[in-house]
């Protein structure tokens, strides 16, 4: 049985958050070890699945992109980082957490691009590198397992790895937003593609993206396989219609501490 669905960058959150709850390692560490969110879009939906709460996803981020380009939202706008031990929040940051984490625990951190060759990057606002910095070593050193949850309206061509080595703070000259470096991550991205499988068993592929009238970043997705699971499938998307658009906190250009960025220079000139 085949289907076809239409999911705006927003609804696409959603999904991947749901299969992000209900991975094997995930269900796992929120039995019996620790789960660690960083600051994201994407990672908000993650956090209103596990804890079955609702968040100001637009406070849960660091850095984002919008139409004026590339910003960071102001740290004391900002929520706190959510880390869950044996299915309980504790009061405690990732970066400090991860010192804490072995295999078994789940690191869960979001993208802000991924290539064909499932490579995920983050780009990175701040010049000592930010969370990633402070984690990416540990989590790698201990086997800690790192999921990225990445929606595919973030689907660059090219290389990351490559792009990377192109990219940073100090080699960009003029810039629409925040210049920032590219850090490639490697872990397991969760897609929407991965998530209809991991849901619902089902085969997705992307036909289409792109919309207009509220539908800009949409991805159109051709699903396949046995008629009770694209059923089920279909039935999900359906009751994920209209998850409304997150909106991030923008600070003051006038108090941000980013003087690489244009719009800061001008507004404290």
């Amino acid at each position: 049985m085949k289907a076809q669905v239409t999911l705006t960058p927003h609804e696409a959150k959603r999904l991947v958050a749901r299969a992000v709850a209900e991975h094997e390692k995930v269900k796992h560490a929120l039995r019996e070890g620790i789960i660690a969110i960083s600051l994201g879009t994407t990672n908000a939906y993650v956090v209103e699945e596990l804890l079955k709460t609702r968040l100001e996803k637009g406070r849960y981020l660091a850095g984002f992109v919008d139409a004026q380009g590339t910003c960071v939202v102001p740290p004391k706008l900002r929520l706190g980082d959510v880390v869950i031990e044996r299915g309980r929040r504790v009061k405690e940051s990732v970066s400090s957490a991860v010192k804490r984490m072995g295999h078994g625990d789940v690191l869960i951190k979001g993208a802000n691009a991924i290539d064909a060759r499932g490579t995920a990057g983050v780009m990175l606002a701040s010049d000592v590198g930010g969370t990633i910095a402070e984690v990416y070593g540990i989590a790698k050193a201990r086997g800690i397992d790192i999921l990225v949850p990445v929606t595919l309206e973030k689907f660059i061509p090219g290389s990351i790895a490559e792009l990377s080595k192109e990219t940073g703070i100090q080699v960009i000259s003029r810039s629409t937003g925040i210049p920032v470096g590219l850090f490639p991550v490697a872990g397991e991205v969760i897609t929407e593609i991965e998530a209809f499988r991991l849901l619902f068993g089902v085969e997705a592929l992307a036909m289409g993206a792109g919309g207009l009238g509220g539908g800009e970043g949409s991805v159109t997705f051709l699903l396949r396989g046995e008629p009770g699971s694209v059923a089920r499938a279909f039935k999900a998307v359906q009751e994920i219609k209209g998850e409304p658009p997150v909106k991030p906190s923008r600070g003051r250009c006038s108090e941000c501490g980013y003087t690489q960025c244009p719009r800061a220079r001008v507004a404290n000139s």
